[in-house]
């Protein structure tokens, strides 16, 4: 099965999606299965991710409407405030449904950096575990740090770091910092990562090629191997900077080296690894 371990959708509305500002034009439309359907269908996509774009429970619910009507949908990554003393509640109510696999919060976008390590933060997602339910990380690459202090935190709790941890990719020569805080993450064997939301970290003035991208693939690949790595397009914010089929076709085009088996992993059998699709 190949499996798309991070896509996106809305109905948009300034309100609801504020953090599509002014540059993101092409984002302020509707997002729905059937624009995505004909995508994946060419690309030879079996099954998909679909990940929170709000910070509302109302997010949930309404990924969970869209995967009731659209079976290509095999995982939901949803949002809870974790902080909340209910937490416990809301995390049991979305878990009962067999599809509803985690939850994500947006870390990048709190003012305080060390947010992840707060004890309130952190007593939420310890709960996770006894859901069954996996937590994606959506930082920038300055949080690293914190981050792997807050994986520490939770040795039996099952993470997906999102878009390589948001490196800046102006050069073909990596940050080294980056380097070396994405090398110590993966040292945590239950930390998985997705192939993703590279292409929107290089600068607008800046074109893209999978030469540029490359050695950014190579360092994930030589921290995580093919095992704990995985494709997402994360289609539509990708689409500022890239089609669905040419973002496919990069990844494809890193991973041909690779033998049959670590491409199938990358693919698709580490997602469904990670987020228990069966």
């Amino acid at each position: 099965m190949l499996i798309d371990a991070h896509h996106h959708l809305w109905n948009y509305s300034a309100r609801e999606y504020g953090w599509i500002n002014q540059e993101m034009q092409p984002l302020k439309h509707d997002f729905a299965p059937n624009n995505l359907a004909p995508l994946i269908k060419e690309a030879g996509i079996d099954g998909t991710v679909a990940v929170q774009a709000r910070t509302t429970l109302e997010e949930n619910d309404f990924l969970l409407k869209h995967a009731e009507q659209n079976p290509i949908i095999k995982a939901i990554v949803g949002w809870a405030d974790l902080t909340q003393s209910n937490v416990a509640d809301i995390l049991g109510r979305y878990s009962d449904h067999d599809i509803f696999k985690g939850v994500r919060h947006v870390l990048q976008g709190e003012p305080d950096d060390a947010y992840c390590l707060h004890p309130d933060f952190n007593r939420g997602l310890a709960l996770l575990h006894d859901f069954g339910l996996t937590y994606d990380i959506l930082i920038l690459h300055r949080h690293l740090p914190n981050s792997i202090k807050m994986v520490d935190q939770h040795p039996d709790q099952v993470f997906v770091l999102d878009h390589l941890a948001k490196p800046e990719i102006k050069s073909t020569s990596p940050d080294p910092t980056w380097v070396k805080n994405i090398q110590q993450l993966a040292k945590r064997g239950h930390v998985f990562c997705k192939l993703s939301g590279m292409v929107t970290e290089v600068p607008l003035n800046q074109k893209w090629t999978p030469d540029l991208l490359r050695p950014y693939f190579e360092v994930a690949l030589e921290a995580f191997g093919p095992d704990r790595l995985m494709f997402g397009s994360d289609w539509p914010v990708a689409l500022l900077r890239s089609d669905y089929q040419s973002w496919f076709n990069t990844i494809a085009g890193f991973t041909s080296r690779l033998s049959a088996s670590e491409q199938q992993a990358i693919f698709g059998l580490t997602a469904a690894r990670a987020y228990g699709i069966g």
